[in-house]
């Protein structure tokens, strides 16, 4: 049996400006409201689905990438000047892991959910 994650929805404060942030920092296009959701579709397979709450848990999304991609990805958490740590409980050391010979990063999106990177699994 295949199981594919579709979507998952992503609570936000403010789900444009969320949707907004995780497109641009990801490099990916956020391309407006989708119904009552803000989607950013990750790859074929994923869509983030943002929407508004007021109260809600802070999450952890981790996303495997290519060594290409996190350094595409982790300069824009960088040039953007976003806090960034090595491990979940280290998210604000401002260093990164070398875990399994890859490396790995965490920073935090605007509502506190924690986004990790890692180019091993």
């Amino acid at each position: 049996m295949q199981i594919t994650l579709n979507h998952t929805i992503v609570p936000s404060r403010d789900k444009v400006r969320a949707a907004e942030f995780f497109a641009k920092i990801f490099g990916l296009t956020y391309e407006g409201s989708h119904g009552h959701f803000a989607p950013v579709q990750v790859n074929d397979t994923l869509t983030l689905d943002y929407d508004n709450r007021d109260e809600f848990e802070a999450h952890h999304y981790a996303f495997h990438v290519t060594e290409d991609d996190f350094d595409a990805i982790f300069g824009r958490v960088k040039d953007e000047g976003i806090t960034y740590g090595s491990g979940p409980y280290n998210s604000e050391d401002m260093d990164i892991n070398h875990r399994m010979g890859g490396r790995g990063v965490y920073f935090k999106d605007p509502d506190g959910h924690l986004l990790e990177l890692m180019t091993r699994v």
